[in-house]
């Protein structure tokens, strides 16, 4: 499979996700991106948070791989833990807390994608200084 625009092909991609996010320690770690969706692991401190946000036209489904928190999202509250899923419709703010003593570790799913491919933010400051200078654009088609 091509990835349109790249010129490069791409075969299967096979991960262990818990293992493979349990394992990074970054804020945020783009592990694949493709044309139309794009797998992200990430790891908030205890304390931390991902940010307020919206993603215009960008929908997003986050699973929780270990750690407690707060889900934010249009308003409303939820605790999440291991094993829970959050949907995040296109246009809709939202935020994640990490309310626990221990890292809260989740994989998300962006469609299209939101971040630069491969891109790798060891901090949250970090990330936002990224998106700050543009230097976090998910590719063009």
């Amino acid at each position: 499979m091509t990835r349109a625009g790249t010129g490069y092909v791409r075969a299967m991609e096979h991960y262990t996700i818990a293992t493979v996010a349990e394992k990074s320690p970054d804020f945020r770690r783009v592990l694949w991106t493709g044309e139309h969706t794009q797998l992200v692991i990430m790891t908030i401190p205890p304390g931390g948070e991902i940010g307020e946000e919206v993603h215009d036209g960008i929908d997003q489904i986050l699973t929780f791989v270990s750690g407690t928190g707060e889900a934010r999202v249009a308003g409303e509250k939820k605790e999440v833990a291991q094993g829970d899923l959050v949907v995040v419709p296109a246009g809709t703010k939202h935020n994640f807390v990490n309310t626990g003593p221990n890292p809260l570790v989740l994989y998300t799913v962006y469609g299209p994608p939101e971040h630069a491919d491969q891109a790798v933010h060891r901090t949250k400051e970090e990330a936002e200084a990224a998106e700050a200078a543009g230097a976090d654009e998910p590719p063009t088609a």
